[in-house]
């Protein structure tokens, strides 16, 4: 499934929070692990003592990963880690979206945004507490924001082989359009009085209902038992707000989403839900780009 996978650290305990999860990974999928540092030259000071990597000790972290792999470059953070991992097919970039330069409150650290953008690869975020990456975890659910758009559903083949070589649950989850009325100056998607409103929202949910049944039952065809679905009432605060709070109550859960759907823009833009659920979640996220 991923050939490698490449880890950009800078040095903080932020950023080494993505550790135990490359662990994880790297030991279920086989995958060999490249750990980077990137010294960037407009950061270093004139009489920078010579280039070196990261000033913490790494090896506990990933103990037991049979090839590990570390690389020193000198450049552009971002445009570093965009070069390497396209230079090597199914590459999995992992990375804190916090570290040095990331503000660490509900905010994607600069070069995690810039290398989610650029990037047409998977990319694995993980928004860290104040630890140092050491201890271990093991993910359990698989958690699949589906929008109805064929775009969004080409994460499910590689959801389907993470899901059998992981051995983990998949909950496919849709957020309804929930139609709300109030007066013009409430700032809500609908105004003025609807008739049958309620009866609006339920033709909805009965919808999202079928659609999700459907691709459940193509996921058990396939061979994946323990996979099921939820659909969700959508608040005034979207889509993105929803999967979060969902994921929130899911222990040991990774959020699995495109980075296009309904919602998305072209070529190497992420989707706008994708993003806000990326920024804002605490639970780790696995963007999956659809090949074509």
């Amino acid at each position: 499934m991923y050939n490698r996978i490449l880890v950009p650290l800078d040095g903080s305990k932020l950023s080494a929070g993505i550790l135990p999860y490359v662990r994880w990974l790297a030991l279920e999928l086989e995958a060999p692990v490249e750990l980077l540092s990137v010294n960037d030259p407009s950061q270093l000071a004139p009489a920078a003592p010579p280039m070196k990597g990261s000033d913490y000790d790494v090896a506990a972290s990933l103990s037991g990963i049979a090839n590990v792999k570390r690389t020193i470059e000198l450049g552009n953070p971002a445009d570093v880690i965009v070069d390497l991992a396209r230079a090597e097919p199914a590459t999995l970039v992992a990375m804190a979206t916090h570290g040095h330069s990331g503000a660490k409150r509900w905010l994607l650290g600069s070069v995690a945004e810039k290398v989610l953008h650029g990037l047409a690869g998977d990319v694995l975020l993980v928004r860290p507490e104040e630890l140092d990456g050491s201890g271990d975890v093991e993910l359990k659910t698989l958690l699949v924001p589906l929008d109805g758009s064929e775009r969004a559903e080409k994460v499910l083949p590689s959801i389907l082989e993470l899901a059998k070589r992981l051995d983990l649950e998949v909950l496919l989850a849709h957020v309804t359009t929930r139609v709300y009325a109030g007066p013009p100056d409430a700032y809500l998607p609908v105004f003025g009085a609807i008739p049958n409103l309620k009866a609006l929202w339920e033709q909805d949910k009965a919808a999202a209902n079928k659609y999700l049944t459907e691709k459940v039952e193509q996921l058990h065809a396939q061979g994946l038992a323990n996979a099921s679905s939820k659909a969700i009432e959508g608040g005034v605060d979207g889509a993105a707000a929803e999967i979060i709070d969902l994921a929130q109550k899911i222990p040991r859960s990774l959020i699995t989403m495109t980075s296009h759907g309904q919602s998305g823009i072209g070529r190497w833009f992420i989707g706008s839900v994708t993003e806000r659920v990326v920024r804002h979640s605490r639970r780790p996220v696995l963007v999956v780009r659809p090949q074509n």
